[in-house]
């Protein structure tokens, strides 16, 4: 069986959804550089062919949501407690567990929001629309609908996150710094 790198005292799943949150923002992002590379996703041929801007846009967004995402893994790992010491201002300092719980829970909202906002738009028939075959349609959705776990799966890590390290504070799994060793 395969190792999954993570702290002490984190729950198995939740070392498993923490790692699932990369991977279901995959194949959105994939989808989007097929389009950006002119591949045929859509038929219309405008959208293949691209401006600069809008293609900078359009990857940009695949590579901002991936990098999100990975923000996940840190609940999970050493540096989702303590920052890591090459960061300028805070290297070293502990994480407050509020704050990354915090943020990640507001991440959620904006995720349920965007979610919720592109099932309206979607039914509203708001937008052009992507024009495509039954086939480019199948592959649109079957891209898309993994980022309907990104939130569910943020938020029960989140919630993981929380209770662990504010019992944690309480001397329930003992508190202070993580040992080096379990730095990965």
């Amino acid at each position: 069986m395969m190792k999954i790198k993570a702290l002490p005292g984190v729950p198995r799943w939740a070392v498993l959804a923490a790692h699932a949150v990369p991977l279901v923002t995959l194949p959105s992002g994939l989808w989007r550089l097929a389009l950006v590379a002119g591949l045929p996703v859509t038929q219309d041929a405008e959208l293949g062919t691209m401006g600069f801007g809008e293609s900078v846009y359009v990857v940009s967004l695949s590579v901002v949501s991936e990098l999100l995402a990975f923000l996940t893994l840190g609940l999970v790992r050493s540096w989702g407690e303590v920052f890591p010491r090459w960061m300028p201002f805070l290297g070293g300092r502990r994480v407050n567990p509020r704050a990354a719980t915090g943020a990640a829970f507001a991440g959620v909202a904006g995720l349920c929001a965007l979610i919720g906002w592109g099932v309206y738009a979607s039914i509203a028939d708001l937008g052009p629309g992507i024009p495509a075959s039954p086939a480019q349609d199948a592959l649109l959705i079957a891209c898309y609908t993994p980022l309907l776990a990104w939130p569910v799966l943020v938020a029960a890590v989140a919630a993981s996150y929380y209770r662990r390290r504010t019992s944690a504070a309480r001397g329930q799994y003992g508190a202070g710094r993580p040992a080096a060793s379990s730095w990965v």
